[in-house]
């Protein structure tokens, strides 16, 4: 299959928030995803953008995405954040995903991050499986926490 990957422009943001609507029925979340599009636009293409997405894309249209952001660790200094991967439910095993994290590490080397990090649901085989594959570390030492605020 053939496809290009780019850097997601306002315009696409529509598209990308569908997809990870998609991802959150996948994740059996439906309702978690809070976020408008008018908070995307403004977070990602305001003054000083809080995120960045990487598409892959064909005639087809959208085929997925890499949604990443820069953090800061006091042990290691600046890595990558990769929010989300998420490919089309169609388009899955055409190499889409393994194209975008690629793409993922090498911007992550380009501005100089010690790392890149991410999170991965446990039940999530096929995700498992996937970052396995290039050689990462997966870690069950740590507890995610987390603070909601409406």
């Amino acid at each position: 299959m053939n496809f290009n990957i780019r850097k997601a422009t306002k315009n696409d943001l529509p598209e990308v928030l569908n997809l990870v609507k998609e991802l959150a029925i996948y994740e059996k979340e439906p309702e978690a995803v809070v976020i408008t599009l008018k908070q995307l636009e403004q977070d990602g293409f305001g003054e000083k953008p809080l995120y960045w997405v990487l598409l892959a894309e064909n005639e087809n249209g959208l085929l997925g995405i890499s949604f990443y952001y820069i953090r800061y660790s006091t042990w290691k200094g600046k890595s990558l954040y990769l929010e989300d991967l998420i490919v089309k439910e169609e388009f899955r095993g055409h190499k889409i995903g393994e194209t975008l994290f690629k793409e993922t590490i090498k911007t992550a080397k380009e501005i100089g991050a010690t790392a890149m990090n991410w999170q991965v649901l446990d039940w999530n085989e096929p995700a498992i499986n996937f970052y396995k594959k290039f050689d990462a570390e997966l870690y069950d030492n740590w507890i995610n926490g987390q603070l909601t605020f409406n």
